[in-house]
């Protein structure tokens, strides 16, 4: 006899449930994990490697918990490209923004309490908050992706979430959330709890705006969750922070592992943040190769959700999962995300990217795939 996890005493709001995850096949371009195409430049991994082997020389002891160094530069960072003052005590570092996500749901989350975000999105947002015993809420999106204020504001003062989650750029889509959209949810959410208010900026170097950051003052329960796993280039690092009120930083302290963070994450953080400048010329390039997807694409008949991000949202097919297996025939893996009628790209080098429109001509001059025909969409 067989024996499986549901044979297993898993909590019930897990069961039946699919673990996080896309597939990693072995094709000759992947562009569906919104990863940056770019390695790391020759001179920042000797940094690394020199930062790594002064850690190690001290790896018998544990590393600093509160990881003061890499707060302070990360403060430093996000006053330098944001245009707002942060100090180190307004941050908090994590094994990636995921950590950071569930740090805050354990905090203010938890059994007997609510999150809300705005669907589709970000789905560990949801994955998280069933992991921490919170009750998920999926509030409503307009057709074109956008928030639909009125509605999100009722759900709000309905349900009374203790967690209310904003993403921008939004992943899926790619579009971005207005400021004034973000105060109008702030302002709903402390008037029906009061609760937290998290803004998931995992894409922000790569808007055409700027950070929501200068929100955070005088809002206390206003929370910016960040990644140097897209515009940083380092995705293998898993290194996420907040910026925040000094009082959620002292909270989010009460749940975190003791020294969560190791000295080699900590020390390779840190020699990727001397390293600022050089990176965010890797972004500006990729920002131009996505606005050349979403020109080739629409050049090509098909509808493309407004993009913020390092990835393009483009449509709309009667069978996306079809044209997913399609362009992945033609040696191309993007993401089939589970939005009817659409699929993401992530923007990748130039001869990835040239690659990708290729398959996508191909599909349709060989296959005859095309797409519905566009509707306009909002920006």
């Amino acid at each position: 006899m067989s024996f499986g996890i549901d044979d297993l005493p898993v909590r019930d709001e897990l069961r039946g449930k699919s673990p996080y995850g896309a597939p990693q096949l072995d094709v000759p371009v992947r562009l569906n994990t919104n990863e940056n195409p770019y390695p790391l430049p020759e001179p920042l991994v000797e940094r690394i490697t020199e930062r790594v082997r002064e850690a190690a020389r001290n790896l018998n002891r544990y590393p600093d918990r509160d990881a003061v160094e890499l707060r302070t530069g990360l403060a430093e960072y996000l006053t330098k490209t944001a245009g707002h003052p942060v100090g180190p005590e307004n941050v908090w570092a994590a094994n990636g923004s995921n950590e950071v996500i569930q740090q805050l749901l354990q905090t203010f989350g938890g059994p007997g309490r609510t999150a809300i975000g705005f669907e589709p999105s970000y789905s560990m947002h949801a994955l998280i908050s069933r992991g921490t015993g919170t009750h998920w809420i999926s509030g409503p999106r307009n057709e074109d992706f956008t928030i639909d204020l009125a509605a999100a504001r009722e759900a709000i003062a309905g349900h009374r979430p203790d967690v209310v989650f904003v993403t921008t750029p939004n992943n899926p889509t790619g579009n971005a959330v207005p400021a004034e959209t973000v105060l109008a949810l702030y302002e709903a959410a402390q008037a029906a709890k009061p609760s937290m208010v998290v803004v998931d900026e995992a894409y922000i170097e790569f808007s055409h705006g700027r950070s929501l950051l200068p929100l955070l003052d005088g809002r206390p329960n206003l929370v910016i969750s960040r990644t140097m796993s897209k515009a940083f280039g380092a995705a293998g690092l898993r290194l996420g922070y907040l910026a925040a009120h000094p009082a959620v930083v002292e909270a989010v302290q009460l749940v975190r592992l003791p020294y969560h963070l190791s000295a080699v994450t900590q020390a390779t953080a840190l020699a990727a943040l001397e390293h600022t400048d050089t990176l965010l010329k890797y972004v500006e390039q990729l920002k131009a190769e996505r606005d050349r997807l979403v020109d080739g694409l629409r050049g090509l008949g098909y509808d493309v959700t407004e993009s913020d991000a390092n990835f393009v949202q483009f449509g709309r097919f009667e069978d996306s999962h079809a044209a997913w297996r399609d362009i992945l025939d033609r040696g191309v893996l993007v993401r089939d995300n589970g939005v009817p009628g659409w699929l993401r790209v992530t923007a990748g080098t130039p001869a990835e990217n040239d690659a990708f429109l290729d398959a996508v001509r191909q599909m349709q001059s060989l296959v005859g795939d095309t797409p519905t025909p566009p509707k306009e969409q909002s920006a």
